[in-house]
């Protein structure tokens, strides 16, 4: 589904991605790990569309999307749960989803994907006619993963969508992860939280000074001793 190789991305000078290869394959949970600065939001960024690479190739069911508009990248099947959630503060719940299906052009199915949003996330039901900007950092969460849901993706990038949570509510977001991955969205996610993420994911990568330095299954980088020094507090 989404091939990434030899991927390079700098800010000025600076080569934050450092030539790196990676693959998610459709139905999986993909995950990303490492310390702050390692590459992991710049690797999200450039597949989004938001950052143009200096080189390397990204495929999305074959088509390459390095000199695609960020919009288009959206109307091929892929939406970004960005890091910080960035929900449209001034805007209802509601009106937040209906931005989410803004490419869309189909009335009857934008309601249908409402109503499962809501069934997924019963809390923004509820809060479905209040202003974004007034939920709490959880809920907030919960909008920008049901918002990019909305776009209908077949792959769908979340960017620490643990940060800044409780405990008790980052264990919900990841059964609310979980959830979509099983209603058919494939997903890559990006995580500081990496007991977590591995828990979750098929497969995973270690992102390291914007090189990866391990890959693996999610259950053998749990079980890797150097993971668990560097990420798992073993």
């Amino acid at each position: 589904m989404l091939k990434v190789e030899n991927l390079v991305v700098s800010y000025g000078m600076i080569e934050a991605v450092k030539g790196i290869s990676f693959e998610v394959n459709d139905g999986e949970i993909v995950t990303l790990i490492g310390a702050n600065g390692a590459g992991k939001t710049t690797t999200m960024h450039a597949i989004s569309g938001l950052l143009k690479p200096v080189s390397g190739s990204i495929l999305l069911d074959g088509t390459e999307l390095t000199k695609v508009h960020p919009d288009k990248i959206v109307s091929m099947g892929l939406a970004q749960v960005p890091e910080g959630r960035r929900v449209f503060a001034q805007q209802t719940v509601e009106d937040n989803l209906i931005l989410g299906a803004y490419h869309r052009k189909d009335k009857d199915g934008i309601e249908a994907d409402k109503k499962k949003v809501f069934e997924l996330f019963p809390r923004l039901e509820e809060r479905r006619t209040q202003l974004a900007g007034t939920l709490s950092g959880g809920e907030q969460q919960m909008l920008a993963m049901a918002r990019a849901l909305m776009a209908k993706p077949k792959i769908m990038l979340m960017d620490e969508p643990s940060m800044g949570l409780s405990p008790l509510l980052v264990k919900e977001i990841f059964h609310i992860i979980e959830d979509i991955n099983k209603q058919g969205t494939t997903v890559l996610l990006v995580e500081q939280n990496a007991k977590m993420a591995l828990a979750i994911a098929d497969r995973a990568y270690v992102l390291e000074t914007g090189k990866i330095t391990l890959s693996g299954t999610g259950e053998e980088l749990a079980n890797d001793a150097r993971v668990k020094s560097a990420y798992l507090g073993g």
